[in-house]
């Protein structure tokens, strides 16, 4: 694929971690398919608010955070450090 057609996402995303919680509730997919969401900008299912948040954050270069449901309807986040050094994929009750 010629690189010119590679979709980008808007920021960087530094290393992956993901929590243990989150490794053993949400599938592969799942995760893949929200880390592509949360690189292209959708928030996910995070509030009016908090999207704001995010929209000023990817600007100014603030941390990042999405909101996200399993296929299992397990919720869980998807934070992007300031730095954009790393990005983690967690459970709310891993935070």
């Amino acid at each position: 694929m010629n690189d010119e057609k590679k979709p980008r996402g808007l920021f960087a995303i530094g290393r992956l971690v993901v929590s243990m919680n989150a490794l053993s509730a949400i599938s592969a997919k799942d995760a893949f398919t929200a880390m592509r969401r949360h690189a292209a900008g959708d928030w996910g299912e995070c509030g009016p608010e908090d999207w704001q948040k995010n929209e000023v954050s990817l600007k100014e270069g603030f941390r990042l955070r999405s909101v996200y449901r399993s296929s299992e309807e397990v919720e869980f986040w998807i934070v992007t450090e300031a730095d954009r050094r790393w990005t983690t994929i967690l459970l709310p009750e891993d935070d």
